[in-house]
């Protein structure tokens, strides 16, 4: 299984990739001196937005989609995701 991620910068910019260990990953965004060469410089960064993939195909399509994305239709995505969390929170209370 694969995640395609989407990080918030603390420059505001976008970060998208594919994983198959998102923790460490993030962890690592975070981190790491040797990885992650774009978010490196733009530290601290946080996870807005993931997406489980049945296999590599498949993430490499929607991250190349997504990547393709404006900045504008990224940011629905994100927010997507935000008022579903919010719904969900509401209905188990």
């Amino acid at each position: 299984m694969r995640h395609v991620y989407i990080l918030r910068c603390k420059d505001k910019t976008l970060y998208t990739w594919i994983t198959n260990d998102l923790e460490k990953r993030v962890f690592d965004h975070n981190n790491s001196k040797c990885w992650a060469r774009y978010t490196k410089s733009r530290r601290p960064v946080k996870l807005v937005r993931s997406k489980k993939t049945k296999d590599k195909i498949s993430a490499m399509r929607l991250e190349y989609a997504i990547k393709r994305y404006s900045r504008p239709k990224k940011e629905m995505l994100i927010d997507k995701r935000s008022a579903t969390k919010a719904r969900s929170t509401r209905a188990k209370k």
